[in-house]
Formats: C-alpha cells, structure tokens, sequence
C-alpha cells in the first residue's frame, strides 16, 4: 500500500507540474499574440493618421493645413530615422546610444504632436495664430535633431561599407598575385653523383622522364568527373580493367617459334 501511494502522489505531481507548465505557456503565448496585436493596430493606426494628415496638407488652406504639414514631417522624420537607426544597430553597437536619445525625442514629439492636435480644434483664429509659430519652431528642432542623427547613422554606415570594401579589395589583389605564380621556383645545379655513376647516367637521371616525374610531383594530376581522357574509361567502370590487361598482355607475347622434334 505504501508502494502504491508513493506511485500515485509521483503521478500526481507529475500531472500538476504538466499542467502548470500548460498554463503559463498558454499565458506567455496569449501575452505575445496580445503585444503583437496591438503593435499592428497601433501601426495600422499611425499609417491611417498619416494619411489623413498628408490629406489635410492639400486640402485644408491657412493654419489648418499648416498644423497637419507639422505633424506629418515631425512623424515622417522620426519614423524615418528610427528605422535606419534599428537597420544598423545589429551591426554597429553604438546606435543604441542613439536609439535611446531617439526614445528621448519621440517623447517631446509625443508631447508637441497633442499640443499640435489640440490646436487643430480650436475655433478661435487668434489663438492659432499665436501659438502656431511657436509650436512649428519646437517641432522643427525635434526635427533637425532626428535627421542629424539620421544623416550621421547614414554616413557611419557607408564609411564602414567603404573601409571594409577597399580592405576586400586590397586582398582579392594579393590573391590575384599569388595565384599568378604558377612557374616552379628555379632549382639549383644538381649534387654530384655519390655512388661514382658516369655523367650519362646522371643526365639520364635528369633527362624527360625525370622533368616529367617533378612536374608531376610539382602539379599532381586533379582529373574532375566530366574530364574526358582523363577520367574513368568504361572498363574502370565495369570492372573489367584488370582481366582486359591481361589478355592484352597474352596477345603481344611474342610466340616461341616451333616445337623441336
């Protein structure tokens, strides 16, 4: 009995331990689809707002329109920055200095954008005229804040596109160079002979068969699959090298001359 207690109390903590990593998966998956949701509605939201905007900049005349041509080029050069900032931060470590100065900015253009927003409502043209000036020369310091960092990032990068190209280069020649010599190295006068041979004999021993046997040494045979003579003939293939040899080899013996008696 106390054996099968033990058992059922280990199957049953196994069941909870399943069931409770069950549960917060199901929590983390629910969170995730949740934030991403909500990053594509709020997205889906921001492209909607802008066209309005880029539509209120044609159509409304005066301070309306101005306000509208306000708000999209502070959106458009934030927006446009943040994501050259984002393209080159895996490579570059140092833009995430300037992504946390970007999430700086974009908090007084959060700020400006509803200041921006509420001006658009109001109904007295007095007060618009007052503030407006005031609100477009914030909004054209965030602005130039975000394209100079924008135009720098971009400058940085090409930089560093242009260093590592002209290194490439500089090693693509020297590879170039080393693979253009292929002459053997020039070789010295050849050692006297030890055994005593004759100078023939060592001029045999140097002759074609010898220049024939460095340069294979030097250049060793590379025969590729599709290389013609030099690769594999039908009898490699069947198996059928050996046997044809010999047979060859019977056939060019030469014959005895007849039999005595």
């Amino acid at each position: 009995m106390d054996a099968v207690g033990v058992v059922l109390g280990l199957i049953l903590l196994i069941g909870v331990g399943l069931l409770s990593l069950a549960v917060v998966g199901t929590v983390k998956a629910a969170k995730a689809m949740a934030a991403k949701v909500e990053r594509h509605e709020a997205n889906a939201r921001r492209a909607v707002e802008n066209v309005a905007l880029k539509a209120k900049k044609y159509t409304k005349p005066g301070a309306q329109g101005q306000i509208s041509a306000t708000r999209l080029a502070l959106r458009t050069s934030l927006d446009g920055t943040r994501l050259v900032l984002e393209a080159g931060v895996a490579e570059d470590g140092q833009l995430v200095e300037s992504l946390q100065l970007l999430a700086r900015l974009d908090v007084h253009a959060a700020e400006l954008d509803g200041e921006l927003r509420i001006l658009e409502r109001e109904p007295d043209a007095g007060r618009i005229s007052a503030k407006l000036p005031e609100l477009r020369e914030r909004a054209e310091r965030i602005t130039h804040s975000a394209e100079t960092m924008r135009w720098a990032a971009q400058d940085r990068m090409h930089r560093f596109a242009e260093d590592e190209l002209t290194r490439l280069s500089k090693e693509c020649e020297s590879e170039a160079g080393a693979l253009r010599h292929w002459d053997a190295a020039p070789q010295g006068p050849a050692p006297a002979d030890s055994s005593g041979g004759s100078g023939a004999g060592s001029a045999a021993a140097s002759g074609p068969g010898a220049a024939a046997g460095s340069g294979t040494g030097t250049q060793p045979r590379r025969a590729g699959l599709t290389a013609g003579p030099g690769g594999p003939g039908a009898e490699e293939l069947l198996g059928l090298g050996d046997p044809l040899s010999r047979l060859a080899q019977r056939l060019r013996k030469p014959s005895t001359g007849p039999s005595a008696g």
